[in-house]
């Protein structure tokens, strides 16, 4: 693995091998939303070998998230050699007051502009707002970058992934006053009935991670009772947030079968109906996977080195 792939901090005690492959989907799904540039595991995947074992088990394609220059150039360079990836692009909030505080957070935004015009570039995120990791001296910081990052977004008409961490009512109440794009998504949704009732009265998208099979996590279940299924996405956020009954291990593409089983069986449903459901939602909200990759794929890995 070349230089742009981000090393995870590997926290004692963890089982640091990846888990084995469930079975595989019968109807195929989409990740909404993954970090494979980020290394994990005793072993780590090449994100080729990733997505070859989430192809196995049928997923069918991934949205690339980056969270600051680096991560978003590397996402939307994959994305062009790469038929099973769409890229995202983005300043994450946790990172918008360290461009800040060096005078290049518009420097990097208008970066994030120029990316998000790439054709398999589609959708503006990771943007929103951190309350639980950014005191209050840097979201000035974090609410000037998300509110750049929706209008990145309506200009290209692209989707827009929100992280909403301890900081619902602000992010509600920004969409509400700036206007949210057309497709705006919760990503790694972690409210509850009340949020997702928010989100459907807006018609925003919800997506569920591993943490939904968490056993702490009643509030994203009560959350799914109320939520319109075309709403409804599924992602892995990985190498983060590992499904149960894997939690704490490297997590990965290949594991998402888990988490939509565990949410296929609290809402009462079939399996390959929710994944059929959740397949033509992610296209409505990024388009389609199967289009030409926009640069010939002759040694395209070499590029992406640092």
């Amino acid at each position: 693995m070349g230089e742009h792939i981000r090393n995870r901090h590997l926290a004692d005690g963890r089982d640091l091998t990846h888990p084995p492959v469930p079975e595989a989907l019968v109807v195929g799904v989409y990740d909404n939303h993954t970090h494979l540039e980020i290394s994990d595991g005793s072993n780590p995947l090449d994100y080729r070998e990733q997505l070859d074992l989430a192809s196995s088990v049928g997923i069918r394609g991934v949205v690339q998230v980056g969270n600051d220059l680096e991560t978003s150039r590397w996402s939307a360079e994959v994305a062009a050699h790469e038929p099973r990836v769409l890229a995202a692009v983005a300043i994450h909030p946790n990172d918008a007051p360290r461009y800040f505080d060096a005078g290049q957070l518009d420097v990097a935004l208008a970066e994030i502009d120029e990316l998000a015009g790439r054709p398999r570039v589609r959708a503006v995120g990771e943007t929103g707002l951190d309350f639980f990791r950014t005191e209050e001296a840097g979201r000035y910081a974090q609410h000037y970058s998300f509110e750049a990052h929706i209008a990145i977004a309506k200009k290209h008409n692209l989707a827009l992934q929100i992280h909403d961490r301890d900081a619902h009512d602000a992010v509600v109440e920004t969409l509400l006053r700036v206007g949210a794009p057309e497709r705006t998504v919760f990503h790694c949704f972690s409210g509850d009935e009340k949020l997702a009732r928010i989100c459907a009265d807006n018609g925003w998208y919800t997506s569920f991670a591993g943490t939904v099979t968490f056993k702490n996590a009643q509030n994203l279940r009560d959350a799914l009772d109320v939520l319109p299924r075309h709403l409804l996405l599924v992602e892995t956020d990985a190498p983060y947030l590992t499904p149960t009954p894997h939690r704490g291990r490297p997590n990965s593409p290949y594991l998402l079968p888990l988490t939509l089983r565990a949410m296929a069986a609290h809402i009462g449903t079939d399996v390959s109906m929710l994944a059929a459901q959740i397949s033509s939602t992610t296209e409505s909200v990024y388009g389609l996977w199967d289009a030409e990759p926009v640069t010939a794929p002759e040694s395209p890995y070499d590029k992406l080195e640092a």
